[in-house]
């Protein structure tokens, strides 16, 4: 073999073992991804099997079946005076008739929800009338019951959870009657926030939640979208406009908690604005969100491509016609996109909102943007720092509610992308 061929053919060996360590290396990457991947989606669906397995359980509320009996005929004129706690506990003394002492009778009563009698009360109210003097109702029963009727008490612990032994063997009686009911709960969906777990819902925080990403979004979107416009089509580069786009861009990866000091300190402090309102928490937000619809409306109006703007002007539009009529629609998808993204953001936030007050216990349901209140995050600290075992299954619920809430927003912006978006 000569020399040249030697020399050919050592360079063909180093070729191929360096194309073996490449392929390898590339092996060895895809093979790690792949892994990173892998174990990513194993936490993502231990969190949601734990929260699942936690929360459904939420959705149902356990029910005492009775007999209620009226004195005699209700109508507009009377309702207001009766006493519905009263006839509660008469139907409750009706099942046990052999209970006589107070301190049976008080035990038998406190498996009853005080929600109990205002429930029945909006239920006269509903049925007056049809009403019956004697007809068939679903006590509300209290949070202890609810634990031990969904079996959260296993074999190696007290079955009867925190009912005393005098109540559980009540309990018993009841299942065994068939007294003992689990209905759909409305209460998580109709009502505010109570200290009392059965009669706790997520309305009230999902009106505040709402209130707070509407002030946000009708701010952020067309300020956002006016300022991406003026730096990409009017500004010109000068050291003020370029110290105004670091400063953009150093905005969004700002932390949450130093826009809620910025709220406390302007709207509250300097402005005078009412904590816990969900207009400064609109504000806040609509800080905090601002950065992202502008870097996203940017490259949005980024993406159009030079020659629609030259054809328009070369027809003789004129700057702002060229911008209204053609690159505004044609970047709109994408700043939908970027401000559904940025509401997403803003829906899961609680550290800014902590500042301004939001932390409150409310019980009613705001109805105005000046109106106490809070927002779905803040119920889910505030329900997974109470010790109470009937609000854990709540907390886990109101987890449920909000993660259904992001992955819809999430799809609402990739579903705009997809069906508006031009392709070039």
């Amino acid at each position: 073999m000569s020399d040249i061929n030697k020399k050919h053919f050592k360079h063909m060996l180093v070729v191929s073992d360096g194309l073996k360590s490449r392929y390898l290396k590339e092996k060895i990457f895809r093979a790690s991804g792949i892994s990173a991947l892998i174990v990513a989606l194993l936490f993502l669906a231990i969190i949601v099997f734990s929260i699942s397995t936690t929360g459904y359980k939420a959705f149902a509320q356990t029910y005492i079946k009775t007999e209620i009996i009226l004195e005699g005929a209700v109508d507009s004129s009377n309702i207001e005076d009766i006493n519905y706690l009263g006839l509660i506990r008469d139907s409750l003394r009706r099942d046990f008739p052999e209970l006589s002492t107070r301190a049976e009778l008080a035990d038998l009563y406190r498996m009853v929800s005080i929600g109990a009698q205002y429930e029945l009360e909006q239920y006269l109210l509903d049925n007056l009338d049809n009403l019956d003097t004697a007809f068939a109702f679903d006590v509300l029963a209290t949070s202890d019951v609810d634990m031990v009727a969904k079996s959260y008490f296993d074999d190696t612990q007290e079955q009867r959870g925190r009912l005393t032994e005098r109540q559980y063997q009540y309990y018993l009686s009841l299942l065994n009657g068939n007294r003992i009911d689990k209905k759909f709960n409305t209460n998580l969906f109709t009502r505010g926030d109570s200290s009392n777990p059965e009669m706790a819902g997520i309305l009230g925080a999902a009106m505040g939640s709402f209130f707070v990403l509407a002030i946000t979004f009708f701010l952020s979107f067309p300020i956002g979208v006016g300022t991406a416009i003026y730096l990409e089509e009017f500004a010109s580069k000068n050291r003020f406009n370029d110290f105004i786009e670091v400063n953009i861009n150093n905005l969004a990866a700002v932390p949450s908690v130093i826009f809620g000091l910025l709220g406390l300190s302007v709207f509250i402090n300097f402005f005078n604005f009412p904590r816990s309102a969900p207009l400064v928490g609109g504000l806040v937000l609509t800080l905090m969100t601002l950065p992202v619809v502008i870097i996203a409306s940017r490259a949005a109006i980024t993406s159009v491509p030079p020659s629609i703007r030259e054809a328009a002007l070369g027809l003789g539009a004129s700057k702002l016609r060229v911008i209204s009529d053609h690159i505004i629609p044609l970047a709109l998808p994408g700043m939908l996109t970027g401000a559904i993204i940025g509401m997403a953001r803003a829906l899961g936030e609680s550290a800014p909102l902590l500042m301004i007050g939001m932390v409150a216990f409310i019980t009613e349901v705001p109805n105005s943007l000046l109106s106490p209140a809070t927002t779905l995050p803040i119920q889910v600290y505030l329900w997974a720092d109470s010790p109470e075992r009937g609000f854990v299954e709540r907390t886990s619920a109101a987890i449920i509610v909000l993660l259904v809430f992001l992955v819809i927003m999430n799809l609402l912006a990739v579903y705009l992308r997809k069906r508006f978006e031009k392709k070039w």
